[in-house]
């Protein structure tokens, strides 16, 4: 009868629907996705991203020192057999490369900002109002447009920002009991590891956010009227432990966690030998499939006399180098009158090459093959290096290397019969040792090479020899006054046990290796924590571009970019920014600190003019605005690299949330006259009028139609410093 009586029961469900927020958003989508195949040509940065997409679709391992994987694998969800060759900037897609879904996911996440600018602003404290303000400022900026619709990261990367801000202060501002509400501070502890995988400019943001929550856990750690009504449990004291524990887990845990997780599956993915496996350690490179681990498969583990071997420097270099020797020796004297020894040349050559097998000998024996069974080396050993192709001693002495005199020359030595005798005892010191006996290991073990008679260490100096020393690297042996380095670092990375007795033999030996099966793995830690120290210390090259810019520059917008440009016609894209909203940007920001600095003099003296809950918002506006504009521009001035104008994206967009928020607080809080209160709401009606005609008037730009021409295009370069391209008709 009960269940009778509840069918009987009207079934209500209510919900409330933000119209504003709803048509925002689909404006949003409109702007970024309309026509998104267009053009169907690599637009300028596609040429970058599109290669590593390729390498990820043929699983091809590559270093990008931009960033971190996340972004790439975001763009490879694109969907693409990764068969285009990406090597020109406006070369045609084929009709195989399906344009428009690998340029969906950035112009989705660029979609996403409008509504969670929106959000974000309403969780900030302000009315729906300002919230549209933002909305619509972000909406109509034409270089975030632009940017949102190509295979590029930025968008991505504030959409990543702007949602773990607003998830943190979503869960922040929350007076639910339920735990529910702990999903935001996780979602927000996600979107942070989300930005630092997408770009590790990310990481300030994330670090900003990081301050914002410590301040408050400072505050709830001192607040003695925690409320048994805001939260479910009975005492105050384990409420505030449990929100201390979700901070530090959903804040701390979870991102490093999810960041590592990031790279985890970049190399479960990319498992395969590429282009920058020689920027990697040995040991990396042969648990690649091809490449190096075909040569390596097999070989001997552990080192012993009469094993022949390639030396490889573990030094930082842009590339590898191994231990090489070749039948040149030092000129008697060098431009600047210094002798030499006149010794055989011993040298760091980055290439792979017959001459780079060198010979562990017993220094107690003579025969130059391994014993039966093999004698390892182990760590404290004393060894001689025999130079396979010449048969030289590995040699030094106390006269001054060729580039770096304050080091000792390396050689191969020469009996010329004079007062010089030779000094080719080596002690092996293995750096990365478990234990005081342990054995020489084939590619793990990292290992020092210690002159016996001077106590100097090989070492790799980085110096380029002159064209007597064919511009190989010098080598040379130096006594340590200081911390160790990766140059003094040598890994075995080739390895045979050597058979042939006669040197006729063992040249032919050395061009035809043989394999003994022994398996050697590198576990995913060692690769992790390798893999992040390359991207932070190998840089590639950076060369002045035509657009690259200053972060000054930035600011007034003197510089565009030319994304593209039609072959035939004037229709063309440019990443160029909405000069009036720019300017409103430029103004907030100046106001804020204006304001800031007559309020802090004001309280100083004693005068309160804001209550104290409209202070602590305008606070928090300036942390999370101005604070978001700070942490995203300043790094740029500090960074020697090349710059470009979209690397100011992610600033520009805290400052269009700053803007509304500020006339609002300036309307309430400032204005005390109806009539000043009327003359604002113009000046900011005409102001979002000035805003919607600027972007109107240079949409031509921004999706490359309707072409214009060359009168049309030369109107809209309102800076002399701006550079529109077109062809006279």
């Amino acid at each position: 009868m009960w269940l009778m009586a509840m069918l009987q029961l009207p079934l209500v469900v209510t919900a409330q629907v933000d119209l504003v927020l709803v048509l925002v958003s689909l404006l949003a989508f409109w702007t970024r996705l309309s026509h998104l195949n267009y053009p169907n040509a690599v637009v300028f940065d596609e040429v970058y991203y599109g290669q590593f997409v390729s390498l990820y679709m043929k699983r091809v391992f590559f270093i990008d020192d931009s960033g971190p994987p996340l972004g790439h694998m975001i763009l490879a969800l694109g969907g693409f057999d990764g068969n285009f060759v990406w090597n020109r900037i406006g070369a045609d897609y084929p009709s195989s490369v399906s344009v428009w879904s690998l340029r969906l996911l950035p112009a989705l996440c660029g979609a996403l900002c409008v509504p969670l600018v929106y959000l974000l602003t309403l969780e900030l404290k302000f009315s729906h109002l300002s919230a549209l303000g933002a909305a619509l400022l972000l909406l109509m900026e034409n270089s975030l447009i632009v940017q949102s619709r190509f295979m590029l990261l930025e968008s991505v990367l504030i959409f990543f920002v702007l949602l773990a801000f607003f998830s943190y202060l979503r869960f922040h501002n929350s007076t639910k009991s339920s735990w529910f509400r702990y999903r935001w501070l996780l979602l927000s502890g996600a979107s942070c590891a989300a930005a630092v995988g997408v770009k590790y400019m990310g990481m300030f943001s994330y670090l900003l956010l990081l301050g914002m929550a410590s301040l408050h856990t400072w505050t709830l750690i001192g607040d003695r009227t925690v409320s048994h009504v805001r939260f479910t449990l009975s005492h105050n004291e384990a409420v505030k432990n449990c929100l201390l524990l979700a901070y530090l887990v959903c804040l701390l845990v979870v991102p490093v966690l999810l960041y590592v997780f990031w790279f985890y599956i970049h190399l479960r993915v990319l498992n395969h030998s590429g282009p920058h496996d020689q920027l990697m350690s040995s040991a990396f490179q042969a648990s690649l499939q091809g490449g190096l681990s075909r040569i390596t498969q097999g070989q001997p583990l552990e080192v012993a006399y009469g094993s022949q071997v390639t030396l490889r420097s573990s030094a930082s270099q842009p590339v590898p180098c191994w231990l090489h020797s070749h039948k040149a020796n030092y000129p008697i004297r060098y431009e600047n009158g210094r002798g030499s020894s006149h010794q055989q040349q011993v040298t760091c050559y980055p290439f792979k090459d017959v001459n780079n097998w060198w010979i562990i000998k017993d220094p107690g024996r003579q025969e130059l093959v391994i014993t039966s069974p093999p004698q390892p080396v182990r760590h404290g050993d004393v060894i001689q290096l025999v130079h396979g192709m010449t048969s030289r001693f590995l040699n030094s002495h106390d006269v001054a290397a060729p580039m770096c005199p304050h080091a000792q020359e390396v050689s191969g030595y020469i009996d010329f019969n004079v007062s010089m005798a030779a000094q080719n005892l080596w002690k092996v010191e293995i750096f990365n040792r478990e234990a005081e006996s342990e054995v020489w290991k084939t590619i793990l073990s990292e290992v020092r090479l210690v002159h016996v008679n001077t106590s100097a260490v090989l070492k790799l100096s980085g110096m380029s020899l002159p064209d007597w020393g064919f511009h190989q690297l010098e080598v040379v042996a130096e006594k340590l006054f200081k911390a160790p380095s990766s140059s003094l670092v040598w890994t075995v990375e080739e390895h045979r046990y050597g058979t042939s007795r006669e040197q006729k033999e063992r040249e032919v030996e050395l061009h035809s290796p043989t394999h003994i099966d022994v398996d050697r793995k590198i576990s995913f830690w060692a690769k992790f924590l390798e893999l992040q120290w390359k991207m932070l210390t190998v840089k590639q090259e950076d060369s002045e571009h035509k657009y690259s810019s200053s972060p000054l520059e930035w600011i007034t917008m003197e510089t565009n970019i030319a994304y593209w440009l039609h072959p035939t016609t004037n229709a063309q894209i440019h990443l160029i920014g909405n000069p009036a909203s720019w300017g409103v940007a430029n103004l907030s920001l100046l106001a804020y600190h204006l304001l800031v600095a007559a309020y802090l003099l004001r309280r100083r003296r004693g005068f309160k003019d804001l209550p104290d809950g409209v202070w602590c918002r305008f606070v928090c506006l300036g942390c999370v605005c101005v604070g978001g504009w700070l942490v995203n521009f300043v790094p740029f001035l500090l960074m020697e690299k090349t710059l470009f104008l979209y690397h100011y994206l992610p600033a520009l967009c805290y400052l269009y949330l700053l803007s509304p928020a500020l006339l609002e607080h300036a309307h309430t809080h400032l204005l005390r006259t109806t009539i000043h209160r009327r003359a604002l709401c113009i000046c900011v009606s005409a102001g979002f009028l000035s805003v919607f005609l600027s972007y109107r008037t240079f949409c031509p730009l921004t999706y490359g139609r309707p072409e214009l021409s060359a009168s049309q295009l030369q109107g809209l370069k309102w800076k002399d410093t701006w550079d529109i391209l077109y062809r006279r008709q």
